[in-house]
């Protein structure tokens, strides 16, 4: 089993849920324009499963062709509201019309991973949850965002399941870590069949 790999991400939660199983984690931030590729493949009607392979890919490609040998792991995550991709938000505004649009509503949250070795995609696997939001009040709304600190959106996405968004859901189909943004028994399955 391979269990040194190198995190093209600087995401806190997906590199603890790593450690947490037993990898051995270096980060390299990968720099990728995150929302030139999405505008450029939106462009061109791409899914957002599709965005956010690419996405993954990208990143896992750009640190891996700096890294010969070593196995880059790439991930990235799509909120998918009816076929509209939702980005991260920028400010408070955009939170509030972010939360305002999934109130009440069904979205998939697409969480794609890629594995590079030596500049390439050598693997790829993505998993899709499906959340329902309930129906908020614009006053529940007002007072999520009040408790959650606008820097943990911007970097984690309109909600945090594993804290305080929890509670803004009625119904989660899917795997807690991928909702987090690392499919971890795929990416184990996957490590655990390479050898040094």
């Amino acid at each position: 089993m391979i269990n040194k790999i190198i995190l093209a991400s600087q995401s806190e939660i997906r590199k603890q849920i790593l450690e947490e199983h037993g990898f051995e984690i270096i980060t390299e931030i990968s720099r990728v324009d995150e929302e030139e590729i999405k505008r450029s493949m939106q462009a061109n009607k791409a899914s957002c499963v599709a965005i956010s392979k690419s996405l993954a890919e990208h990143k896992a490609n750009r640190i891996s062709a700096k890294f010969p040998n070593a196995f880059v792991l790439g991930a990235d995550q799509v909120l998918d509201l009816d076929g509209e991709c939702i980005s991260k938000p920028e400010n408070v505004e955009e939170a509030q019309i972010i939360l305002k649009k999934l109130n009440g509503k069904t979205h998939k949250l697409h969480s794609a991973v890629c594995v590079s070795k030596n500049g390439s995609m050598v693997w790829h696997h993505h998993e899709t949850s499906v959340l329902k939001m309930k129906q908020l009040t614009g006053d529940e709304i007002k007072n999520y965002l009040d408790l959650v600190s606008f820097e943990i959106m911007k970097k984690y996405g309109v909600y945090q399941i594993e804290s305080h968004g929890k509670n803004l859901f009625e119904k989660i189909d899917g795997d807690v870590n991928s909702i987090l943004g690392m499919p971890i028994v795929a990416v184990t399955n996957y490590f655990q069949q390479q050898n040094v």
